[in-house]
């Protein structure tokens, strides 16, 4: 005779593992996405759940050659189980915020334009408010940023990419645009009317790589006036590299205003005026909502300060 099952009472860490699994198969409406979200294959995807629907006594799925979708029980287990893990989550965040009285950290990851210009003030405001906090920065680029947040290893990301993060919080902290600069010797410097945007999108650029936010704005702007953009020019991960290669003579670039301020006082570049294409975007911060903890809520109270 085989033994009884174990009372579900008695759920195991692969359990809960199986539960998260189950609720991002219903919400993506696919085994396959959802395991590629967990970074499982199929195959033992399907088996966590098939152990999982065992131990429940309860059909939890309709699986279908374009799909899974839930049974009637498993669409109110699955709502249920969304909020049980994301209080479990919650809890998990914040026993790691106070774990250490002594030794509080904030982890931070930011793309450049929001690690060099916007964030340092914020930081010395929180730190004010908040000495007893270490507070450490990444930086690196848009993508890397959503990654490191999702993931967990950053409590808090900030990025100026204007794509969606469905599994993130975001506020809106700031609004910035890009500004097209050139040398003062570039034969753009001397124009008398603003550049049309056919031909800026035609122009090869000296630009960032494909999952900077800055290079996703500019080719989405683009493609709202039904244009393409030109193969790069050349291709730098860092917006100091841009203004160093633009001043040398190379060629034109988009930045953030934020970041060529200076040179442009300066008349070290020339801002080029650009018609029918709108370069402005939103700064944003991202964080996993069950894992703002006090902590990051305090960053968060800094940036509606500024």
């Amino acid at each position: 005779m085989a033994p009884a099952d174990p009372p579900i009472s008695d759920l195991t860490t692969a359990d809960l593992a199986s539960l998260r699994l189950f609720v991002d198969t219903v919400t993506l409406g696919s085994l396959s996405a959802a395991a590629r979200r967990q970074r499982i294959t199929q195959p033992s995807a399907s088996q966590a759940l098939r152990r999982l629907e065992r131990r429940l006594g309860i059909e939890l799925l309709i699986r279908t050659p374009r799909g899974s979708r839930p049974t009637p029980e498993g669409a109110r287990l699955a709502d249920l189980a969304g909020r049980v893990l994301t209080e479990l989550d919650a809890f998990a965040a914040e026993a790691r915020a106070l774990r250490s009285a002594g030794h509080r950290h904030v982890r931070i990851a930011a793309s450049y334009t929001n690690a060099e210009y916007v964030l340092p003030a914020v930081i010395a405001r929180y730190r004010a408010v908040r000495p007893d906090v270490v507070v450490s920065l990444a930086v690196a680029n848009s993508a890397a940023v959503v990654a490191r947040v999702l993931d967990r290893t950053a409590d808090l990301g900030f990025v100026e990419d204007p794509g969606a993060h469905p599994d993130l919080a975001e506020t809106v902290i700031a609004t910035d645009d890009l500004a097209v600069v050139v040398a003062p010797g570039h034969p753009w410097a001397r124009r008398t009317v603003p550049l049309p945007a056919a031909e800026l999108a035609a122009t090869p650029l000296l630009l960032r790589e494909p999952d900077s936010g800055t290079r996703a704005t500019y080719e989405l702007a683009v493609s709202r006036v039904g244009a393409a953009v030109a193969t790069p020019l050349g291709v730098m991960t860092s917006t100091a590299a841009l203004k160093t290669a633009v001043r040398a003579g190379l060629g034109a670039t988009l930045v953030s205003r934020l970041a060529v301020a200076t040179e442009l006082a300066g008349g070290d570049l020339v801002a080029v005026p650009v018609d029918g294409l709108d370069l402005r975007r939103e700064l944003r911060a991202l964080w996993r909502p069950a894992h703002r903890h006090a902590l990051t809520a305090d960053f968060l109270a800094a940036l509606d300060r500024a």
